[in-house]
């Protein structure tokens, strides 16, 4: 079966059905990958899928020459290299791409690209903006292509445990889940970082792609690019989306119902960042409940005694979990038919002194639990699931709505702090209710000739 077959199939076979595919691709045949971006994340996405047989590197796009060189040296074929992805698209062996760019470049890059009649993988976050997201979901859905967003940890076995547990009441009622990002940085941070010439004009004109033309200045390149709010919505985006997304998971939710933040640049690290070193978003979810992303930048203590990245804190437990594991540890709570003794506790207000809260009679009613996780940042079965369904057409463990939808409550919370404000928020139609100023934050308008879809 020729090349121009198997493409064509590809692009219509949302109806068909795995085993179809794999006879128009032959037993021996391999998914054809182009892959966008290929420092630091985009070289740990491409490890990933090199460990899999049935896919191969058959394009690299980027404007550093020996990132694509070092791809290159490490593919099982020899791929085309590319210095603009729009020439990547045009590739007729490329039946899926991965998108591993700065954030500001995963909108126009992913519509594009399913345009093209590619599958798409794209790291997170999903998008810069909620607009943004909003209409890569529907371009998406136009195209019927197949998609993954980068929170690899919807691809954890130890994940889904998890998430299941606590929907089916494991730990009871959950009234408040806790994420943190806790990282020192103090007193140097990313370094002065003064504006310069830049090496290449044309390179940093398409770097800065959609983004506001500003001099070049190297602490915005590469990974640092996230402490600027222009490419990036900062550690609340970059590390925010993982454990929201999880979060949502276990809850079984989909939008918060009001969000609020409030924190800034407390410890004065010496650098030119634009995002907060101390920072805390509130969201309420329905449940109803109290979700809490922490972000401590100046200290680097644990933030609990178990120094997990999430606790989800229930009526009968608490959930803590690590991407080393997950462990349950239960509260002791009265039983049926009774209460608690408050004139023996801190419930008395005479007893100004304090003392432990006592009840008549306190019980467990959960075991406690440990399941251990992959021990690192596993993305190797995040791949093995979009190869899959790019097979069968099936839908992926973090599809392009899935990636938005935990995408939304970082990109609102960052709005919520820039405004000061305490918003309500629509999910339905993905605006704020209460505060139409709020509202022009949901996106901005990109620098010519640049346009959204």
């Amino acid at each position: 079966m020729n090349d121009l077959t198997r493409r064509d199939f590809a692009r219509t076979a949302g109806l068909a059905t795995a085993l179809g595919y794999s006879r128009i691709l032959g037993a021996n045949d391999r998914i054809g990958l182009g892959y966008i971006g290929l420092g630091n994340r985009g070289d740990q996405v491409h490890d990933a899928f090199l460990e899999h047989g049935d896919c191969q590197t058959v394009a690299v796009c980027d404007l550093r020459d020996d990132y694509m060189d070092f791809a290159v040296k490490k593919s099982r074929a020899t791929p085309q290299k590319y210095k603009e992805y729009k020439q990547l698209l045009e590739n007729k062996d490329v039946d899926a791409v991965v998108i591993a760019t700065p954030d500001h470049w995963h909108a126009l890059m992913f519509i594009d690209a399913c345009n093209a009649g590619k599958d798409v993988y794209v790291e997170k976050p999903l998008s810069l903006t909620v607009v943004e997201g909003r209409k890569m979901v529907e371009t998406a859905d136009r195209t019927r292509r197949v998609t993954q967003v980068g929170t690899n940890r919807r691809s954890w076995k130890t994940y889904k445990e998890a998430a299941e547990f606590v929907r089916a009441g494991g730990i009871g009622h959950v009234t408040v889940a806790r994420c943190f990002h806790i990282h020192n940085e103090w007193p140097n941070g990313l370094g002065p970082g003064a504006d310069s010439p830049a090496p290449s004009d044309w390179e940093w004109d398409q770097w800065l792609g959609p983004a506001p033309k500003v001099p070049y200045n190297s602490n915005r390149e590469y990974y640092n690019f996230r402490w600027f709010y222009n490419y990036s919505g900062g550690q609340l985006t970059n590390f925010g989306v993982h454990y929201i997304d999880v979060i949502r998971w276990c809850l079984g939710q989909d939008s918060p119902r009001s969000v609020t933040a409030i924190g800034g640049k407390y410890a004065g690290i010496h650098d030119n960042r634009e995002i907060p070193d101390t920072l805390e978003v509130l969201w309420e979810f329905g449940g109803p409940t109290l979700v809490v992303f922490e972000q401590y930048n100046a200290n680097a203590a644990p933030p609990n005694a178990k120094n997990s990245e999430m606790e989800l804190r229930g009526t009968k437990g608490t959930l803590y979990i690590s991407y080393e594991n997950w462990e349950v540890v239960p509260e002791k709570v009265a039983g049926a038919d009774e209460g608690y003794d408050l004139g023996k506790g801190y419930g008395n207000p005479l007893n100004r002194a304090g003392g432990e809260l006592v009840s008549k009679s306190l019980k467990t009613d959960i075991e406690p639990k440990t399941v251990q996780g992959p021990h690192n940042y596993d993305t190797t079965s995040h791949a093995r699931n979009f190869l899959d369904c790019i097979k069968s057409r099936g839908k992926c463990n973090a599809d392009v709505l899935t990636g938005h939808l935990s995408t939304v409550p970082s990109l609102i919370g960052n709005i919520a702090h820039k405004t000061g404000s305490h918003l309500t928020w629509d999910g339905e139609v993905e605006r704020f209710t209460n505060n139409p100023q709020a509202n022009e934050f949901l996106q901005y308008e990109y620098r010519a000739p640049y346009k959204l879809g």
